[in-house]
């Protein structure tokens, strides 16, 4: 019997073996050996050599560009992902009404989060709102409208990119939709009934019913901005005057031009440290905002 029940488990082992040896050489791996050579001055081309805190101390008592990088991340995210979110859930809801042709709707309005994080459209972003001779400037051009430096002005250069992040609000969109099309009928029979506008059932049964999905959304979209590289990096390569030089950028910066491969590994584990904090944040304050029907909560 006992052989029999070895055999039995054979079969399981093989199906799981090629997600664990990814998850162990892709995943475990590299995260164990960047906490390792956060503590060593390496590069790619000597071997390392362990300096204990040294990275981090440099990181917060020397390293100006630290600061201003976090800055600018920091500016980054607080426009970025709010607007994003809004946007995405307002675009939902319109295509979770029962319109003609929803699926090319929804299919047109997903692309952009297909195509937003290449090269390819980054490019195409930098030719929109170069100053001279972009596409913008000239459209402004047509109707005597003065042209923007919206490269070239560290005013304008950090929205250049926010509205390319904004403009990839696909995936949250199609979340989003899902969870809308999932809250029950009967709450907003009961809102009517009760005699609330579309302002107050908006805010009393649609927020609530979708506020365990808005949680995911917001968490999965402020990883994913602080860690927006594609952008800064094509678009306008950090400036003008470091405005846009994130922490992504440093990071990569540090590590493949400068050859300073521990240094970049501490910054990471710092930024790590940082979207932890706020995801800790996120899930703590979550039991004042985050509703769940089968919890008890009363939408109405």
């Amino acid at each position: 019997m006992k052989k029999v029940r070895k055999k039995k488990r054979n079969p399981a082992w093989i199906y799981i073996a090629p997600w664990i040896a990814g998850f162990l050489i892709f995943q475990l791996y590299p995260l164990a050996a960047s906490l390792f050579y956060s503590f060593t001055d390496y590069s790619i081309v000597k071997p390392a050599v362990f300096t204990g805190l040294d990275n981090y101390i440099e990181l917060f008592t020397q390293d100006t560009e630290f600061i201003a990088s976090f800055a600018s991340t920091f500016k980054y995210v607080l426009i970025a992902v709010p607007l994003k979110m809004v946007f995405a859930l307002l675009v939902a809801m319109l295509l979770a009404k029962g319109i003609k042709g929803i699926n090319v709707f929804r299919t047109m309005y997903y692309l952009p989060s297909i195509m937003g994080g290449s090269v390819g459209i980054a490019i195409v972003w930098k030719a929109l709102f170069m100053g001279n001779g972009g596409i913008l400037n000239s459209i402004l051009a047509v109707f005597g409208i003065e042209g923007v430096n919206w490269l070239g002005s560290p005013e304008y250069a950090i929205y250049t990119l926010i509205l390319l992040t904004v403009w990839q609000f696909g995936a949250t969109m199609v979340i989003f939709l899902a969870a809308l099309q999932q809250v029950p009928g009967e709450l907003y029979e009961v809102a009517r009934v009760e005699g609330a506008n579309k302002i107050q059932t908006f805010f009393k049964v649609t927020l609530p019913s979708i506020s365990s999905i808005i949680q995911f959304n917001l968490i999965m979209v402020i990883i994913s901005t602080f860690q927006d590289f594609t952008g800064p990096s094509i678009v306008t390569n950090g400036g003008p005057l470091e405005s846009t030089y994130f922490v992504a950028l440093k990071l990569y910066t540090d590590a493949f031009s400068y050859q300073k491969m521990g240094y970049a590994c501490a910054l990471s584990w710092v930024l790590f440290a940082v979207i932890i904090a706020i995801t800790a944040i996120i899930f703590k304050t979550s039991k004042y905002w985050v509703h769940y029907s089968d919890g008890g909560d009363s939408f109405v």
